[in-house]
């Protein structure tokens, strides 16, 4: 809405200029007292509030003047998230692997490679690793054209990525978490070797062997850090650092750049026999 400043001529032109502007200020004036006169009512009290639950359901019927209102705006989001994005030559799920899988890999893998440069342009340090929660990844995706609405299923939460700085002694603890879970959690930027008995065979941070006298900065979800459904390993962290970047952006940013989706079942997390 825009407001125009115009300017009111002080010279009389005519006769019914005069008598038009002079009905005008009644008019004002009137108005005003109408006003004031309201304002002094004295208001009721509010004695009781009836309710009732209304079914939302396909008896419903739409008001075509609502539906014709919104259709524009409908059609250009179904527009933006149909839009494909990337191409996934294989479907990539949460049940292929024992230790790690596919659609999990892909998104540890994307929080890794969108959140490591900004990360490092505001603190100066590099992210080591990243690690989510299994219920946090709320879709697989299927084979074939990738497009927006696909990263609002897989993540359809508004939680933002978010850096902790954790100790060694905390490290260990997330990954004997890891280790004894019976949900596969992605992670990204770590290797975890079981033996044959399943006990700890070796850990490898960015290629290079686990170092418990040292920190680690480690990307995960605002949400886990926050209390979320709690793992235990967040609780004694030694820095946050929050880089305002929502997940499902960053998913978005990676589909963008990638013609072609590349996940699977690796060795990222494997038990030698």
């Amino acid at each position: 809405m825009h407001f125009y400043k115009g300017k009111y001529s002080t010279k009389i032109l005519n006769k019914d200029t005069h008598v038009i502007g002079l009905k005008f200020k009644q008019f004002v004036v009137f108005t005003t007292l109408c006003f004031l006169f309201s304002c002094k009512q004295e208001t009721g009290t509010l004695s009781k509030i009836d309710g009732k639950q209304v079914s939302i359901d396909a008896s419903l019927e739409e008001v075509d003047s609502i539906v014709h209102f919104v259709e524009p705006y409908r059609n250009r989001i179904n527009q933006v998230l149909d839009s494909t994005l990337a191409y996934a030559p294989k479907p990539f799920l949460l049940d292929d692997g024992e230790h790690n899988t596919s659609m999990g890999n892909l998104m540890a893998d994307i929080v890794l490679s969108e959140a490591a440069p900004i990360f490092t342009s505001r603190t100066g340090n590099d992210l080591d690793f990243v690690v989510l929660n299994y219920g946090g990844v709320r879709s697989i995706i299927s084979s074939g054209n990738v497009t927006a609405r696909n990263a609002y299923e897989v993540m359809p939460f508004e939680n933002y990525i978010t850096v902790v700085e954790m100790s060694g002694s905390a490290v260990r603890e997330l990954i004997a978490f890891l280790m004894g879970s019976d949900r596969v959690h992605p992670f990204a930027g770590m290797q975890i070797v079981l033996d044959k008995n399943g006990s700890l065979e070796s850990v490898d941070i960015q290629g290079e062997p686990f170092d418990e006298n040292r920190n680690y900065f480690v990307g995960t979800s605002d949400y886990l850090v926050q209390g979320g459904p709690s793992i235990g390993f967040f609780k004694d962290t030694v820095s946050t650092t929050h880089i305002d970047y929502l997940i499902r952006n960053a998913i978005i940013d990676y589909f963008k750049k990638t013609d072609t989706l590349k996940a699977s079942v690796d060795d990222r997390f494997i038990q030698i026999n």
